[in-house]
């Protein structure tokens, strides 16, 4: 009897001492979240896209004048001073037709705002579309898919952007819009498609083909889902392009002709020629592109090695 009580403590203390810890797993976003916490770079981009975001959003608050306005138009002189200074009350001054300046930044911030978000979730949802046809149906879809892909992936995508805008007869902020969203479709697209087509080959994918569930459900329960990591990140980076793009198509007048309302793009077009008497007028709407990409390059490029296996510390 006392055997039986040793064997049975000690066969209970085996089982305690391997016993598991009862403590929750953690996702991919929650380690990436851990590890971007840490990372200097991503908080600085991130500081500098929430500042950007934000102040677009007050920006029609803040303003101290109309961006519309000429208010100093009387102090133009075309052949002496054919920019108005800095002075009390508009600390950056005016631009060309006598508006001020810093009002024009605020509420330009707002336009390109606008411009590339818009144009990165018209170029996601196009991409996720084909993305899905490709990797999800596979077969002569996917290859006609890649094939119009590739096909829009041998044109130089700034170069494309300038042919979509220019076959309207009236651009406006919307040609933009459209023109940078195609560009950006083939990008989504291919990434969406080569992550599906890994996802399809683990394990759980195959378990549920194994148990007779639908392709269907298939696609939408367990392969774009987990598919959809890589594209977020993508989508980072490319509202960074967006961005630059958009701008340099209002820089060749393809973008909104109405100069009342500011974008930072238009600012720069509209300062070339008074680019050698006082280059401050591309030099802040310039500063401000560059930034505000650079902002969401940071992030992006951080959440991209988070998301990595293989660069992760």
């Amino acid at each position: 009897m006392n055997l039986a009580s040793s064997k049975k403590a000690r066969i209970d203390d085996l089982a305690d001492a391997g016993r598991v810890s009862d403590i929750g797993g953690e996702s991919l976003w929650q380690s990436a979240w851990r590890r971007l916490r840490r990372n200097v770079v991503f908080l600085v981009g991130l500081s500098i896209v929430v500042m950007f975001v934000v102040l677009a959003l007050i920006a029609p608050f803040i303003a101290p004048h109309d961006p519309a306005e000429p208010m100093l138009l009387d102090q133009i002189t075309p052949q002496n001073n054919p920019i108005p200074d800095s002075q009390p009350g508009h600390p950056l001054g005016g631009d060309w037709a006598g508006r001020d300046l810093l009002s024009r930044l605020l509420v330009g911030s707002q336009q390109t705002l606008i411009v590339g978000v818009a144009a990165t979730l018209g170029g996601l949802a196009g991409g996720l579309t084909l993305g899905t046809l490709a990797g999800g149906v596979g077969g002569w879809v996917d290859t006609v898919v890649m094939r119009g892909v590739d096909v829009m992936l041998s044109i130089p995508s700034l170069l494309m952007a300038f042919s979509i805008a220019a076959i309207f007869a009236n651009p406006s902020q919307w040609t933009v819009i459209l023109a940078i969203a195609i560009i950006q479709v083939p990008i989504f697209a291919r990434l969406l498609r080569g992550s599906m087509l890994a996802e399809r080959n683990k394990d759980h994918v195959l378990a549920a083909r194994a148990l007779g569930v639908r392709r269907a459900p298939i696609v939408f329960r367990h392969v774009l889902p987990n598919s959809l990591g890589p594209v977020i990140v993508q989508a980072t980076l490319v509202l960074a392009i967006s961005i630059i793009d958009a701008a340099a198509l209002s820089y060749l007048r393809l973008g909104n002709p109405d100069d009342r309302i500011p974008e930072w793009g238009q600012m720069l077009g509209e300062s070339q020629d008074f680019f050698n008497s006082h280059p401050h007028l591309a030099f802040y709407p310039a500063i401000c592109i560059i930034i505000v990409a650079l902002g969401f390059t940071l992030m992006g490029e951080s959440l991209r090695e988070a998301l990595d296996p293989k660069s992760r510390r």
